[in-house]
């Protein structure tokens, strides 16, 4: 416990976006939230009062950061599961825990989980050489979608394989540079959604709309709430399917679960274990944002109201620009003269082309109207012209 306030500590690993948000949370529940980060430069090093520098993969900085923590989260998937486990062993207490947040750092791991449980997976198989590549390709069909097993995000470690010489020339390099690989088979997919669900230790969970999320180069760049036109009993197939992996895993703290809606039903791609980029959109447009929920969720408080504020919330993801042109500051300006109501979440970064730097959420009743606001907003923030 803090003896200053007498609440709880929560330590965050790692410096980014997420930690920066989640900050922001932590404040209006009487905390500032601890957090680790790399350098005084990262997101979250700016704007916390609490934070410690060491890096994620040392355990030793580990435990000094988490000495005094009543709980510790992350913000990413990259602290060695050794290490989550002996923080554990010694006493630490973790949210999510070592066995459950392997599923989300190894994508071999959460396939083989998936399928024992009968979840919907793509079909799909672990590459030990080039030659089971091209034999999987021949089978289900090419193009097919081959993964680094650890490691991958914003469509790296991902690659679009179209037939058997690629495959042994992609494959080969890969394995033989010491990369782990899985392969899948290119889903039929009509668009893609994502659901968030929030499970305490208790065991109480509380789910979000199902969401459409909008990719772009393998990079989520928009983010529509509901997802539009979705039939209720699939909207409904898709909670219970994400409270079910929760539940079955014990994951506890935030759970998303990236999807494809294809003709046949949905089927899951990716398992995230912390708050993500398909549920910022809840920090304007829920009752309780996916911050704060994590924040409930890892302390064991009652889970907080999902429901949404508007008929229609739009998040549209802020990619850096090419440099030169007006300052981020001038952007601002234009942007909050043309529209009053567009929300603007800055991360901190510096800008590099295609990097996220931040996002936009707008709140209305009309999706094509919500939605191009939000459209234009990112492209004001990105390239400084609305055009």
């Amino acid at each position: 416990m803090d003896p200053r306030t007498g609440l709880p500590v929560v330590g965050m690993v790692g410096g980014g976006q997420l930690a920066r948000m989640t900050h922001q949370a932590a404040i209006a529940l009487g905390q500032s939230l601890r957090v680790l980060a790399l350098t005084p430069s990262d997101g979250a090093a700016l704007v916390a009062a609490d934070v410690r520098y060491g890096d994620h993969t040392d355990l030793a900085a580990l435990r000094a950061f988490a000495e005094g923590c009543d709980v510790v989260t992350f913000d990413h998937e990259h602290v060695p599961g050794a290490h989550i486990a002996a923080l554990a062993a010694e006493g630490v207490t973790l949210h999510p825990a070592a066995p459950a947040l392997r599923y989300a750092q190894d994508k071999r791991a959460m396939r083989e989980r998936l399928s024992g449980l009968g979840a919907p997976v793509p079909r799909w198989r672990p590459v030990g050489d080039p030659a089971e590549l091209v034999e999987f390709g021949a089978e289900v069909g090419w193009p097919v979608v081959l993964k680094a097993a650890r490691g991958g995000y914003d469509g790296r470690g991902v690659w679009l394989v179209t037939g058997p010489d690629e495959a042994t020339e992609r494959a080969g390099t890969l394995l033989a540079g010491g990369t782990e690989l899985i392969v899948e088979e290119r889903v039929p997919l009509r668009r893609e959604l994502a659901v968030q669900v929030a499970r305490s230790p208790f065991g109480q969970v509380a789910a979000y709309p199902v969401v459409e999320t909008v990719q772009r180069d393998g990079i989520c760049v928009e983010v529509l709430a509901p997802a539009p036109d979705l039939p209720e009993e699939l909207s409904v197939a898709a909670q219970r399917l994400a409270i079910d992996i929760a539940t079955t895993l014990d994951v506890v703290g935030l759970l998303a679960v990236e999807l494809f809606q294809t003709d046949a039903g949905l089927v899951v791609n990716e398992l995230a274990m912390r708050p993500h980029n398909s549920g910022h959109w809840t920090i304007e447009g829920a009752r309780t944002s996916q911050f704060e929920q994590h924040l409930r969720a890892v302390l064991d408080y009652p889970m907080g109201d999902t429901t949404l504020t508007a008929p229609v919330v739009v998040m549209a993801n802020v990619l850096g620009g090419e440099p030169g042109g007006m300052s981020i500051d001038e952007r601002l300006h234009h942007l909050f003269a043309a529209d009053p109501g567009a929300r603007v979440h800055l991360y901190g970064k510096q800008v590099r082309p295609g990097r996220k730097i931040g996002h936009v959420t707008v709140l209305g009743a009309d999706l094509p109207e919500v939605r191009a606001r939000a459209a234009r907003a990112a492209r004001w923030l990105t390239e400084g012209s609305a055009a």
